[in-house]
């Protein structure tokens, strides 16, 4: 198993690896695995994961099982497809997991994945962040300590690789009501989350969809990675959370020059829920 890791890490460190993307088996994905890896190719991608959305408050109203099982299979007939010519990935993104762990468990058990993702979208007994129009209405800063919290008790359960998009409000507070957060306002909290992630050796996303959006921002910002790395973080991994094939990769280089700023050497992807680090040059 070390050899097989170190023959990847030799084919795919030389150019952009992306570990956060959607496809059309995602309710907001818009591409086949197959037309998106097209798209990284010519990207000069060596690297994809899929980590389409698996929201587990909605499992069972959500046709969950036949989704997943669904993905697995279309993923494993783009892996086929673009043997030696890009790493495949077969990643879900679990929202909510902590709402509902024996879900979450048989979920994670119920394929062979490369990745899990772990994500909070919406609060719970409430949308997500995604469709909330308007925020004037509301006590946000209430609504991000809870947000935080969220994550925080997510990370206590810790079966996942990945922590994504730890400011993932801050896009939809920016782009309806012109509202910009500062990360800051939440130190204590996000400190505990920082240092427990690193404790578990779960890897801090820097995660590029908010350069595609009217925030014009990584999440989270450079301050955050930088204090991950204070704080004993290893492992950061970067992510275009593409929804649609032109998307796959945007942002990446700026996400690994922030990891590389923030003192990380390496990014890191995942191959059988293993992490495998990828050099920065």
């Amino acid at each position: 198993m070390k050899i097989f890791f170190c023959l990847v890490i030799d084919m795919v460190y030389k150019n952009m690896v992306d570990m956060h993307t959607h496809t059309d088996n995602s309710f907001d994905g818009n591409h086949s695995p197959v037309y998106m890896c097209d798209s990284a190719c010519n990207k000069n991608l060596r690297a994809i994961a899929f980590t389409d959305h698996c929201e587990v408050d909605a499992f069972y109203n959500d046709n969950g099982e036949r989704n997943v099982r669904q993905a697995f299979f279309e993923i494993a007939k783009a892996k086929s497809a673009f043997t030696g010519k890009l790493l495949v990935l077969n990643g879900i993104e679990l929202g909510q997991p902590a709402y509902d762990i024996p879900t979450a468990e048989k979920i994670i058990a119920s394929q062979k994945f490369d990745v899990v993702i772990g994500s909070v979208h919406n609060l719970r007994n409430k949308q997500d962040f995604y469709f909330i129009e308007d925020f004037t209405n509301m006590d946000v800063e209430a609504e991000l300590k809870e947000y935080f919290g969220e994550i925080l008790t997510m990370l206590e359960w810790g079966n996942f690789d990945i922590l994504a998009h730890l400011t993932y409000p801050f896009r939809y507070l920016y782009s309806r009501n012109n509202i910009r957060e500062d990360i800051n306002k939440y130190k204590a909290q996000v400190d505990e989350i920082l240092k427990l992630a690193a404790e578990k050796n779960i890897a801090l996303e820097i995660n590029s969809a908010g350069l595609r959006q009217p925030i014009d921002r990584l999440s989270p910002e450079i301050g955050t990675v930088k204090r991950f790395k204070e704080l004993g973080g290893k492992l950061v991994s970067v992510g275009s959370d593409a929804h649609f094939a032109k998307d796959i990769g945007v942002g990446i280089k700026d996400a690994m020059s922030a990891a590389k700023d923030a003192g990380f050497d390496s990014v890191t992807i995942f191959q059988k829920r293993q992490p495998v680090e990828i050099p920065i040059e």
